[in-house]
């Protein structure tokens, strides 16, 4: 059986089950048919890469199969030569070899230049110096071939025997291949022989690459690649040596390669901070951006602008608009990113260039037919709203653009940047006014709606944008009473008439009774006449209805203010505005008396009860008409309704400008706890005393590693280690075994220990694993023989797939030496955390509402836990669930009873979760908190995992 150390280079999946006999294996070698041959020697290979040996095949190889002029069989002939034991058990190696080293000479001097080039790259992989030597010299002979592939692959064999051996074998390496570089025309070669001068012979290298440093362009992509690396290298060892190669890499950046270009850039900005090194190399990256088309080479392209952005944001400003071309790209993550980036190298030279780029591109989302066109809107918008935060002065030149999009998608963030742009920029309020009154009639949105009427009321002022105010929503609301619409024959029926309906319905006692309801026929002729606010009110939404009589209450307001109380108009607007605000007390009362049927109540209760929202808008209209009716009303609360509300609104706007300016959404700046403080004593330790009076000691790197990055003292690392260590069997089995599991993003090593801990001999011992979940068992372990009181280690990966709880299981199978008994103990199964995969993240408010509304698997967890306190339990669950807070600080104060609060975090996966803490103290349950935590993803797996990991952590304390 081969040794687990062993070297090998070859590993394939083994299936024993179909597994032939090694007798069958013999017998079909022998066979005189090429098939059978081939058939029989890949069974070979698979079981001797499984551990099985075969002791008589390498003899029988030898005599009937070494001579074979069959492709595929001479193929795998390489594949067994690589596997099969070329040393006995004292390390010497075996005499059959000898015969072995004469079949690879021949195939060396093939006439064949594709047996010649497999053998070359065969003797790459063999790392036995007795097999090789006799080779050396047809291996040199093949450098003067005549065709480019045996030379190119007898340069490659060079350097590896070179690389594994040293001077050994081939002492004149370096000379031979200086020799074969200067003479060789083909890029592969040269390629090759400049690799093997790169990692040998390094000085040589330099010297022809300064000779031959005109003709770089010519020499290949390959080449190139190794002129940048070996660039790298060197300069890393000695910063001195810079000036020899950056002839080189600027070179390199104009190459028609991609690849080229790209390594070349970064490369020079990794060897260099001056503004021309880093100007040439931005420049380079955005070239990359309009000429590629492969999304993922500009994903990568992105990714280093942005790493550049942190260190030389001054300089890429420069190159800013050329990046903005990426913008036509029809892939939305490629528009984000570069948005992203740009908007944080945003400066008062290029603000106006920038705005009237974003400017086309949100005109372009409306005619264009984008895959994912509404999301691109939203995010230009959005950073277009940002420049403006940053620089008022542009806000003027893309605000009346905006508002063209009022009635689409995306229209919430464009009515959002109206609103601020009200309270920040004064002068432009007239016309934004006037623009949104003539556009109310296109929105469809209640939201938007509900923000437009907001600012109509608030900012309205003067003789002008009072009347366009007022008359604008009393025609959209219309005439009362708001019920909904039917559409009828209209030579049946008369313009604004009332019609009676009637159904039955089943009261609450199960009796039946006739409701009456009235059903406005179609008072405009075509529905489509019919204003979106007046439709949206008449369907129900009460909330709105409320806001339009708030808006109409203020602009009356301001109309006696300004034309006084007994004016004919202001009379005349005060009667509309009573009329609307009746008729929508009317629909929130008629909507809530069908709602609550009671056996000794008549259906057409006239004395509905009111509660939650409905409650909140009648209590609100009732205001609104003792504000216009009631003359002895004071004056100053008068006021306080006109104007306490855009007070808050200014406040607001400032604490979210400070907060942006702070800690902004894209930052990765992210807070961690300190490692260290600042003022702290650093404490060398080669140049401190090495006592034993000399206190805290260093004995290895390793701990100044850990002190450096703070483990030292904040992490136990052999508690961290054995919280990932499973008992597999029992202490009183015959076998002992334990496992350490080690996860590492996509794989899962285990390490599995095992102790033989009876009197004899255990052979054929395996361990039989199995998964279940969204895991691959990759390698599978080999099968032992262990000794009296003995322990071996094994390990076996897996692969992951899925942010989803795994369990691993399995058993034992040995044999007694003894007495040949056969024997199967049970393993205890391995259960996976997810917290392995959970990493925190951070997303924006309304991506975070947009995940929610779109994820459709939830899991509800109810809260039981010993915590009295909101904030202890909030800060728990982020603790042991690895997530993060999006609710800012600031709303999670105060004394009240009751917290609400979003987590995020990201799988290594990609996988989104999202977690709605809302809970509750309880004054009546002697303090416990009571409520529910919802968690969301997008796929089922995580959205159990993680509610399992809540359910079991939120009981601790």
């Amino acid at each position: 059986m081969a040794s687990v150390s062993d070297n090998c280079t070859v590993l394939l999946n083994t299936d024993k089950q179909n597994l032939v006999s090694q007798e069958e294996i013999l017998k079909q070698l022998e066979d005189s048919n090429d098939k059978m041959k081939v058939k029989a020697l890949k069974s070979a290979i698979l079981m001797m890469l499984g551990g099985e040996p075969i002791p008589r095949i390498l003899m029988t190889v030898i005599r009937f199969c070494i001579n074979t002029e069959h492709h595929e069989f001479k193929k795998l002939l390489m594949l067994f030569w690589e596997i099969v034991p070329k040393y006995d058990s004292e390390k010497k190696l075996l005499p059959e070899m000898i015969l072995v080293c004469n079949a690879l000479r021949n195939d060396l001097n093939h006439s064949n230049e594709y047996v010649r080039g497999s053998m070359l790259r065969f003797l790459c992989k063999l790392r036995e110096p007795e097999i090789i030597e006799p080779l050396v010299p047809s291996i040199k002979a093949c450098l003067n071939h005549r065709h480019s592939y045996v030379r190119k692959n007898a340069a490659l064999a060079i350097y590896h025997i070179h690389k594994h051996h040293g001077s050994a074998l081939v002492p004149d390496g370096a000379d031979l291949m200086n020799d074969f570089i200067r003479a060789e025309t083909e890029v592969g070669s040269r390629r090759n022989a400049f690799l093997m001068l790169f990692n040998e012979a390094e000085e040589v290298a330099i010297e022809f690459l300064a000779a031959h440093a005109d003709g770089l362009d010519d020499f290949g992509d390959g080449f190139a690649l190794l002129v940048l690396e070996l660039t790298r290298k060197v300069c890393r060892r000695d910063p001195r040596q810079k000036s020899r190669f950056v002839r080189f890499l600027f070179q390199l950046l104009g190459s028609q390669s991609a690849a080229v270009s790209y390594e070349a850039a970064w490369t020079l900005v990794s060897l260099s901070s001056a503004p021309t090194a880093v100007r040439a190399a931005a420049a380079t990256y955005t070239a990359l951006l309009s000429s590629q088309s492969d999304n993922n080479v500009k994903l990568i392209v992105l990714e280093r602008l942005a790493e550049m952005k942190q260190r030389q944001s001054r300089v890429l400003t420069e190159v800013l608009m050329d990046m903005l071309r990426a913008l036509s790209s029809p892939n939305v993550d490629i528009c984000k990113r570069t948005l992203e980036i740009a908007i944080d190298l945003v400066s008062p030279r290029n603000i106006e260039e920038v705005v009237g780029v974003l400017k086309r591109e949100v005109v372009r989302t409306r005619d264009s037919d984008l895959e994912n066109c509404s999301e691109y809107r939203t995010m230009l918008i959005q950073a277009i709203h940002t420049c403006s935060l940053k620089y008022p002065e542009i806000a003027g030149s893309v605000v009346h653009v905006l508002m063209d999009f009022l009635g689409v998608d995306g229209a919430m963030d464009v009515i959002v940047f109206v609103r601020a742009n009200m309270e920040q920029n004064a002068p432009l309020r007239s016309g934004l006014l006037k623009k949104l009154v003539n556009t109310l009639c296109e929105i469809r949105s209640s939201p938007v709606l509900s923000v437009s009427l907001w600012i109509i009321g608030e900012y309205a002022e003067g003789e002008e944008l009072l009347k366009l105010g007022f008359d604008e929503i009393a025609n959209a609301m219309g005439n009362p009473p708001f019920v909904c619409c039917q559409v009828t024959d209209a030579a049946n029926t008369n313009p604004g008439r009332i019609s009676e309906n009637s159904r039955s319905v089943v009261l609450a006692d199960g009796t039946y009774a006739s409701q009456a309801g009235a059903m406005e026929s179609q008072a405009y002729g075509d529905k489509t006449n019919i204003s979106p606010l007046r439709a949206l009110v008449s369907n129900g939404d009460s909330f709105l209805g409320t806001v339009a009589v708030s808006s109409l209450t203020k602009i009356v307001l301001k109309s006696r203010a300004l034309y006084g109380t007994n004016s004919t108009l202001t009379k005349q607007r005060q009667l509309v505005m009573l009329a609307v605000c009746c008729g929508v007390a009317d629909l929130i009362e008629r909507s809530t008396s069908e709602k609550q049927y009671s056996p000794c109540k008549s259906v057409n209760s006239t004395s509905p009860i009111f509660s939650g929202a409905s409650a909140d808008c009648i209590e609100r209209l009732a205001l609104f008409a003792r504000l216009i009716l009631d003359t002895e009303i004071q004056a100053a609360t008068v006021e306080a309704y006109l104007s306490d509300s855009k007070i808050s609104f200014s406040q607001y706007l400032r604490h979210a400008s400070n907060s942006t300016l702070v800690v902004e959404p894209s930052s990765k700046n992210l807070s961690t706890p300190a490692l260290a403080q600042v003022d702290d004593l650093i404490s060398w330790r080669q140049l401190r005393q090495v006592t034993s009076a000399s206190g805290d000691l260093d004995l290895c790197d390793g701990d100044d590693l850990l002190r450096a990055t703070g483990s030292f003292e904040n992490s136990d690392g052999t508690g961290t280690r054995l919280s990932h260590v499973y008992q597999l069997t029992g202490f009183a089995d015959p076998v002992y075994a334990e496992a350490y599991v080690t996860v590492h993003d996509y794989d899962i090593l285990l390490e599995i220990l095992i102790i033989n801990r009876t009197a004899a001999t255990l052979t054929n011992l395996t361990v039989e694993l199995a998964t279940m979940g969204d895991l691959k068992l990759v390698e599978r372990p080999l099968s032992l023989t262990i000794g009296p009181l003995d322990q071996r280690s094994i390990s076996a990966n897996i692969k992951v797939s899925s942010t989803e709880t795994g369990h691993i299981f399995g058993t034992i199978v040995y044999e007694n030496s003894s007495n040949a008994e056969k024997s199967i103990i049970n393993l205890n199964s391995i259960h996976l955390d997810i917290m392995d995969y959970i990493r925190p993240a951070l997303c924006t408010d309304e991506t975070f509402r947009a995940m929610w509304a779109e994820f459709e698997w939830e899991n509800k967890v109810a809260i039981a836990t010993a915590i009295s306190e909101l904030g202890t339990f909030l800060e728990h669950i982020i603790s042991e669930t690895n997530m993060r807070c999006l609710t800012p600080q600031s709303a999670l104060g105060g004394t009240s009873s009751f917290l609400a609060a979003n987590l995020y975090a990201k799988s290594i996966f990609g996988e989104d979760a999202l977690v709605n803490v809302s809970v509750e103290k309880k004054e009546d349950a002697d303090g416990k908190l009571s409520g529910y935590i919802r968690i969301r993803s997008k796929t089922q797996g995580i959205a159990l995992s993680l509610g399992d990991r809540i359910t079991a952590v939120q009981r601790r304390n």
